[in-house]
């Protein structure tokens, strides 16, 4: 049973969703155009922690009024110009970024001068985090353990030492686990976009395998219909031509089967094309072929001129229709080969047995008269050898063609009677 997935009420806010929208619209920005970003945080982070100090002077908390000097105009632009100024390449550099803050800050400690802009050395810390190599991470550690010494000894003379590690000890924790989280989330949601666009190749693949499979079977049924009949009609034709001028009512009863036969594949044209169109008021379509009509394809073939014995054994109209099906379109192509190759003075035999788990069909024909018979009797695997091959493997079957001893071709398809490979060729 499907999941439900209940959707937090948080989450439908209005406020959250605009917030939601607003936080995408800028991730989308950014990655457009990532130095605006940085070029941002870089300004918020000198007008809210640098202008301060420079406007008003600046010696440390009130707590620890007197400890720390004072320092020039001059020389706190440059401090805090080299604690500001590379976070401009927190995300293209992070490692070198953070070396590069973190040498000022020991500077500036070492000078013991106070200064806002000091948070720098957190924000390359969570950026180095995100976006830096695990080696760099582990160097950075190390930096921070000197930095947190120097800083602790300065502080040393008013605060306790255990105070004073755990107020940096803390806050380094908090700018590396913030990076963590946040590189844990976006690995995430990449490798959930990366499974969804396996997801969508693969269903795209489905698509087109399965458009070429309807392809394929569309293009059998085509051959199976259009060949067959058209075979009957142009044998019809022949036969028709030539009793024109000897027997014009022989002609007559030929131009009547032509008819007969033409009406015949038009009705399983449009059967057969009907079945592919979506309409809501479709038409009801009548079944198709199968053992049953067997009969009725070979007095079709029969009306050309040969002479065609049809038999079965077992209990064959029981089969299910895909098999059913399979089998007429079998039938059906080997007389048609029969009709091209042996011409219309052929003797044919159709033998259908079911036996257990296997239905055996067998197609023979005596080959043309032997005045006209050819040295070799050949016929060439054309699309309708392809075709039969096709639809037995649908049922785990084989077919085996080929001539016979003292003339003529005969035809042998064996099929499994179990739970079809693909019922998609029988329906």
């Amino acid at each position: 049973m499907a999941a439900v997935i209940v959707e937090d009420p948080l989450w439908r806010h209005p406020l959250v969703r605009r917030i939601s929208g607003a936080g995408q619209r800028l991730r989308h920005e950014d990655a457009r155009r990532p130095w605006i970003m940085d070029t941002v945080i870089v300004v918020l982070t000198f007008a809210l922690f640098c202008l301060p100090d420079l406007v008003g002077g600046y010696d440390g908390p009130h707590e620890l009024a007197g400890t720390f000097v004072v320092l020039p105009v001059g020389a706190m632009l440059v401090l805090q110009a080299g604690l500001v100024v590379p976070l401009w390449w927190r995300r293209r550099a992070p490692f070198a970024a953070f070396l590069a803050i973190a040498a000022v800050v020991l500077v500036q400690w070492s000078l013991g001068a106070w200064l806002r802009a000091d948070i720098a050395l957190l924000i390359a810390l969570y950026s180095l985090t995100l976006h830096g190599q695990v080696r760099a991470l582990l160097a950075g550690a190390a930096v921070m353990v000197a930095v947190a010494v120097v800083i602790a000894v300065r502080l040393a003379t008013v605060v306790s030492a255990g105070e004073g590690v755990f107020f940096l000890v803390s806050a380094m924790t908090a700018a590396t686990a913030l990076g963590l989280v946040v590189r844990g989330r976006r690995a995430q949601l990449a490798g959930l976009r990366e499974h969804a666009a396996r997801l969508e190749i693969e269903r795209d693949q489905r698509a087109q395998l399965a458009a070429a499979e309807e392809r394929t079977r569309v293009a059998r049924e085509m051959h199976d219909i259009v060949g067959h009949n058209l075979s009957v009609m142009i044998t019809l034709a022949d036969g028709g031509g030539y009793a024109a001028g000897v027997r014009p009512e022989r002609a007559a009863e030929a131009l009547g089967l032509i008819a007969e036969t033409g009406r015949q594949a038009m009705g399983e044209l449009r059967r057969m094309l009907g079945a592919l169109r979506e309409h809501k008021d479709a038409p009801e379509l009548s079944p198709q072929p199968g053992i049953a009509d067997i009969d009725g394809l070979c007095r079709r073939t029969r009306a050309a001129g040969p002479s065609i014995v049809y038999r079965s054994t077992g209990d064959v109209d029981a089969m299910d229709r895909g098999l059913q099906l399979t089998a007429y379109r079998i039938v059906q192509e080997a007389l048609t080969n029969t009709l091209k190759h042996a011409g219309p003075e052929t003797h044919a035999e159709v033998w259908l047995n079911l036996a257990e788990h296997q239905l055996k069909i067998r197609v023979q024909d005596s080959g043309p008269p032997a005045d006209r018979r050819p040295v070799e009797p050949v016929r060439g695997e054309g699309q309708g050898l392809i075709g039969m091959q096709e639809r037995a493997a649908l049922y785990g079957g084989t077919i085996l063609a080929g001539p016979q001893p003292g003339g003529g071709w005969n035809l042998q398809a064996d099929l499994e009677l179990d739970s079809p490979i693909n019922l998609s060729g029988g329906a």
